[in-house]
């Protein structure tokens, strides 16, 4: 018997991202009043969670950021933050991010004109290979980008990605590794499969 096909579930886009605060007048006025961030929805709720768990009731506030998709927050009532949320400073907290996406260069200049209106501490316009961008921080201090698109992801950076992922992974799997110089290395013999998988796919 033939077995069908299977068919992976896709996934549509994010539709929010969540975070604590323990700032809810700063919060709100830095994504509604500074940002423009329309509030769309608030859960009010009694604690729930594991049983035996001391869940505080909370608020849970959504504001619309773009093309169908929020930015929320929860708001544990009558708690303090624990140092283990503390957002740290230092370039490895700022991997925990929110980008959003803009269209120009002209809306990104407006986007960092517009924040420093309102006194917020914005970087230089960053390039990264694809994309161009802008970070700051709310007044959690929870890192946050505005980017823009300088060219199209097509089938050769898949392709490069996939070669560079698996070669970090055989370092990972083979003792670790120190330095990019070792990726790049060890990078070699996985670039050579994945052009020999691309050349099969052109040929048909």
């Amino acid at each position: 018997m033939i077995k069908p096909l299977r068919i992976h579930p896709k996934l549509h886009g994010v539709d929010h991202t969540a975070r604590p605060t323990w700032k809810l007048r700063d919060t709100v006025h830095f994504y509604r009043d500074i940002l423009g961030l329309p509030l769309v929805h608030c859960i009010s709720a009694k604690g729930w969670g594991r049983e035996n768990e001391n869940h505080a009731d909370f608020l849970h506030f959504f504001f619309d950021s773009g093309n169908e998709s929020t930015i929320a927050f929860f708001y544990y009532i009558g708690t303090e933050q624990p140092p283990e949320l503390v957002v740290p400073k230092g370039y490895m907290a700022m991997a925990n991010h929110t980008a959003w996406r803009v269209e120009t260069e002209e809306e990104l200049l407006e986007w960092q004109q517009r924040l420093q209106g309102h006194g917020v501490n914005v970087s230089q316009f960053v390039q990264h290979e694809v994309i161009e961008s802008i970070y700051f921080r709310d007044p959690n201090w929870y890192p946050l980008e505005i980017t823009r698109s300088l060219r199209d992801v097509e089938e050769p950076d898949a392709l490069d990605a996939t070669a560079t992922i698996e070669a970090a992974m055989d370092l990972e799997e083979h003792g670790g590794w120190k330095s990019v110089e070792q990726l790049w290395r060890n990078k070699v013999k996985f670039v050579q499969a994945s052009q020999i998988e691309y050349l099969e796919k052109a040929s048909g």
